[in-house]
């Protein structure tokens, strides 16, 4: 596509400002939205893809899923259009960079700042799992943050609420580094799928650079399925080995060993985050250093023995100068004494071991409770020796399920630590907005914005216009679970009915038939000199369409024409002129003329009018035919002048 260039207006509503990014599928612009007066991000399709179907369904997806992802860490969508036949798409613009940006400039992030940035991901990701949204794209190009510190998710491009998509070619959307093992061998992903991109996206916060690359996607998808990460700790030992169990814990190949959602994900790192000391701290700690007194430090020569010359060992630095006297020769001890001195110095060694064990306590590996019962995971806890805490939060999860855990399950910790236990208290119980009459859109926006799941059911109706909600289970303003399920019924219209057949019957028989079925009749006349009047020409809609019960059937019925062309009578016998003229619908009036020969005897001599000329139905037409008389012509060599007779008319 090429380059549109600064000022530009595009459907005649966003002026080009410039180009800020190239996506996979789309160019983006900066762009001033006339009507409303704001700055837009502007995605427009390459013309490679705006040619494609499928790709360009893709992009109105975009629109559509991200559409009812109203959220502050997502980036709203505002409208969508087609310019010059390129579709486009209108979002919020985002002044800011991405996180890949953000990392490639400072390198590996501080684990708090990581912590904080990654929660406000999950937090976008939590809000479009619960409305069946799966982001399949979760990548540091897809995360933009502002000059204060939030963050933004943007391309729901590729989302979809089910299984695995792909191209035509076979080949798996994403980009490869970020991509779910389940998600690199093309199987259907989910929410947890979403989680382990997000997990490389900490991985990289923190150290810099992602679990695996290599040179082409395809080997990268195979390291995502087969090869363990290097732990983040040994690319940047500033990562706290609590936050380093989480990484690993969202990187299991195995999408049930993962974190179970966004909310234990979050859970999690929120421990973490109260554990790492807060820069405040760091400094208030450097503040008290620097107020202590000063130490000063002052070297002294080594002494010497004052009978040999040795340099005695002793501390190079001391707080005060002193004054070292000549040292004498050690005295000779006996040799009897080093028994006592080697027990006295094991004894030391037990005395230490003993102190040791008894400052420093032993450690010991969290286990995983998260999805049991707070009953289980509460005697699993404590059989291994960990104090436990409980803290309890509405979760969709049933009440008393364990939905997480700090430290996390495999942590190592100081034996008899305190391992505190998020358990759910169920789903909030809030008001069920009522929704009835509003549209099916509308009303499902305003469902899941509560809270609640939505599932729609088609009822045909007669009163109340399509996509409209006609009731729903529970019922406004009553009480209900969040996350619980609201049944909408929503008309699809009148009921549908199969449209009989009717042409070539007679117009009274396919009016009985059409209203038997159900519908309504509507009569089309068309002049036809060639079919019976008062037969059905045509229907619409056709014979075994189908279409609302109610409806208007119309029906072409032929009838006679209002002018005809006068056929050509002329050289036709009196009665086969006759009956053609009476056909065509046009009155015979007969005159007869004396003919000199018995072969045009009974023969149309003249008409009028002629042939060709157009008169009203019903009009007449005089035919002169031909009579013979023997008797008024006895030699055949004298030619006798023709004598006209009386007219006689004939009634067709």
């Amino acid at each position: 596509m090429t380059r549109i260039a600064a000022d530009t207006v595009i459907d005649g509503r966003y002026q080009v400002i410039e180009h800020i990014g190239t996506g996979g599928m789309a160019e983006v612009y900066c762009a001033y939205d006339i009507q409303l007066e704001r700055k837009v991000a502007l995605k427009l399709l390459h013309d490679r893809f705006a040619r494609d179907e499928e790709f360009v369904e893709r992009f109105r997806r975009e629109a559509s899923s991200a559409a009812g992802l109203q959220h502050q860490q997502v980036v709203s969508v505002y409208d969508r259009g087609e310019s010059d036949g390129a579709p486009y798409i209108a979002m919020e613009y985002v002044d800011g960079r991405t996180l890949k940006q953000l990392v490639r400039d400072l390198g590996p992030l501080d684990p708090a700042l990581a912590i904080d940035l990654t929660v406000q991901i999950l937090r976008a990701a939590r809000f479009a799992h619960r409305r069946g949204v799966i982001h399949r794209d979760f990548k540091p190009q897809n995360v933009i943050v502002d000059a204060e510190g939030r963050a933004k998710v943007t391309d729901f491009g590729i989302a979809r609420a089910g299984a695995s998509d792909m191209t035509q070619t076979g080949s798996i959307m994403g980009t490869a580094q970020y991509l779910s093992p389940e998600q690199a061998q093309g199987h259907a992903v989910n929410a947890r799928s979403d989680l382990y991109s997000i997990g490389v996206i900490l991985y990289e916060l923190l150290t810099g650079t992602v679990p695996f690359d290599a040179e082409s996607a395809v080997t990268v998808a195979l390291k995502q399925v087969s090869e363990t990460p290097v732990p983040p700790r040994e690319r940047n030992p500033a990562v706290p080995p609590e936050l380093e169990a989480i990484v690993l814990h969202a990187l299991e190949k195995d999408p049930a060993d993962r974190f179970a959602d966004a909310d234990e994900f979050i859970a999690a790192l929120q421990a973490a985050a109260s554990r790492i000391p807060s820069e405040a701290a760091i400094a208030a700690a450097e503040a008290a250093a620097a107020s202590l007194p000063p130490v000063v430090m002052r070297p002294i020569p080594p002494p010497r023995a004052a009978d040999t010359g040795v340099l005695l060992p002793v501390e190079p630095y001391q707080r005060e100068p002193t004054t070292v006297a000549p040292l004498a020769p050690p005295p000779r001890r006996p040799a009897k004494r080093w028994p006592w001195v080697l027990l006295a110095a094991l004894a030391g060694i037990v005395l230490i071991i003993v102190i040791v064990k008894a400052v420093v306590p032993s450690r010991a590996s969290v286990p995983n409770v998260v999805g049991s019962s707070i009953s289980v995971a509460t005697q699993r806890l404590r059989s291994d020796g960990f104090d436990v805490s409980i803290v309890r939060d509405n979760s969709d999860k049933p009440r008393n399920t364990v939905v997480g855990q700090n430290p996390v399950g495999g942590s190592s910790v100081d034996e008899g630590s305190t391992v505190t236990l998020n358990v759910s208290d169920g789903p909030r119980i809030t008001e069920v907005p009522n929704v009835v009459g509003l549209g099916r859109r509308a009303a499902r926006r305003t469902l899941t914005d509560a809270g609640f799941e939505v599932k729609e059911r088609r009822v045909a109706s007669d009163t109340v216009k399509a996509d409209r909600v006609l009731a729903q289970t529970p019922s406004g303003n009553s009480q209900a679970a969040q996350g619980q399920t609201v049944t909408l019924d929503v008309s699809s219209g009148p009921a549908q009915g199969i449209v009989p057949g009717v042409v070539g019957k007679t117009e009274a028989e396919a009016r009985t038939a059409l209203e038997a079925a159900g519908f309504r009749v509507t009569v089309v006349e068309k002049e036809d000199p060639k079919a019976t009047p008062g037969t059905v020409l045509a229907q619409n809609p056709a014979d075994g369409a189908t279409a609302a019960r109610g409806g208007i059937v119309t029906i072409t019925v032929a009838v006679e024409p209002t002018e005809v062309d006068v056929p050509n009578v002329v050289g036709a016998t009196q009665n086969k002129a006759t009956e053609t003229l009476s056909g065509a619908g046009l009155k015979v009036v007969v005159e007869e003329t004396q003919v000199d020969s018995p072969d045009t005897d009974g023969v149309v001599q003249a008409q009028t009018p002629g042939e060709g000329t157009t008169v009203d139905r019903g009009s007449t037409v005089t035919i002169t035919v031909g009579v013979f008389d023997p008797d008024l012509n006895p030699d055949p060599t004298t030619t006798t002048p023709p004598t006209t007779t009386a007219t006689t008319p004939v009634v067709p």
